[in-house]
């Protein structure tokens, strides 16, 4: 098996900051952006300095900033900032509920774990930490869970068609697949404007051994017809209990392409969202649209050209084939069952 890619690390806290992998730039450089301050870690995650699931790690690491920033200041009061920094990292990237549920996570751990407040400001910086990094081993674990299942619906020799970047997910199945000894194969679409399909997934796959041919993110449908694929896997950012999956904008043309040419989509979620029953429950983030005239800081549309930015869009259930969770694969409409599974943590 292949070692763990430089991607599935890329959030570290030191003695004092926050260090976060650009993938901005990664792998043309490996660069690391420095946050003094939760402050500077929610700018970091709206700027895209990280994403996929590396905003749940930035925002663990910057609650343990934010505790640090607090640890003079009277127990209700340090309490009410580290709430307040959470609300700022929430209000980040809205889509996604991997913040939201870091945030919450850690601080009714800090909470629990002290029968109340911690008495003093170095007992919640003490406390922060472990919360923070019980959270992310949780969503490892999990991943790891989660890959299993999805390695499972892949058959030895399988083509897989990729959008943007499944992170820790693609990881995962993929370890699971080497595990089991199947070899696959992997087309992965570009993904505009921030190219992380290209520069993200593909730079994993061949750090993980493989050669991935890449596509445009417009080339989807044609290299469905032209057989290049058999599978479409990508991650989701959210899934609603009626089935919707949420995903990188283009992930809707993936699955309509997978459709129409009989190929199964396979889209995976470590868990469906509670608080999100239909997809009127999702707020679909709007970026500003002179994103989308810019490829790695260079302008490639005309002057005088207005761009529009939706980052995500909603695949409704009946284009999806399944849904994999850290609990097992389910179809659409089935995939509040998930909470039927008893809960535990499965070892990684």
């Amino acid at each position: 098996m292949s070692d763990i890619p430089v991607l599935a690390d890329s959030v570290r806290i030191t003695a004092d900051a926050v260090e976060i992998l650009d993938r901005r730039v990664y792998p043309f450089e490996v660069r690391w952006v420095r946050c003094a301050t939760n402050e500077e870690v929610a700018q970091a995650i709206e700027r895209m300095v990280t994403q996929s699931s590396g905003p749940l790690f930035a925002a663990t690491a910057g609650l343990v900033l934010a505790a640090r920033e607090a640890r003079r200041d009277p127990p209700r009061v340090a309490f009410a900032r580290l709430r307040k920094a959470g609300d700022r990292l929430i209000a980040t990237r809205p889509t996604n509920n991997h913040i939201r549920d870091a945030v919450q996570g850690v601080l009714e751990a800090v909470l629990d774990g002290n029968d109340g407040l911690p008495a003093t400001g170095e007992e919640l910086v003490e406390a922060v930490t472990e919360a923070a990094r019980a959270h992310d081993a949780a969503y490892r674990a999990r991943s790891a869970a989660l890959g299993r299942h999805a390695a499972g619906l892949l058959g030895d020799g399988a083509r897989v068609l990729t959008h943007c970047w499944a992170d820790a997910f693609l990881v995962a199945t993929v370890q699971a697949a080497q595990e089991t000894g199947k070899h696959l194969e992997f087309v992965c679409t570009e993904t505009r404007p921030y190219l992380q399909g290209a520069r993200l997934t593909a730079a994993t796959l061949v750090e993980m051994g493989y050669r991935p041919t890449l596509i445009t993110d417009g080339m989807v449908a044609t290299a469905l017809a032209d057989g290049l694929a058999d599978v479409a896997l990508t991650a989701a950012d959210r899934v609603t209990l009626d089935g919707h999956v949420v995903n990188k904008v283009g992930t809707l043309g993936v699955a309509l392409a997978a459709n129409a040419f009989g190929v199964p989509y396979h889209a995976l979620i470590d868990a469906p969202d509670p608080q999100a029953r239909t997809i009127d429950d999702v707020v679909i983030e709007r970026r500003d649209g002179d994103e989308v005239l810019h490829v790695l800081g260079r302008r490639t549309a005309a002057e005088g050209v207005t761009g529009y930015y939706p980052a995500f869009d909603a695949t409704p259930p009946r284009l999806v084939t399944s849904i994999v969770t850290e609990h097992g694969v389910y179809e659409p409409s089935r995939v509040r069952d998930h909470f039927a599974v008893p809960h535990h943590t499965e070892e990684s």
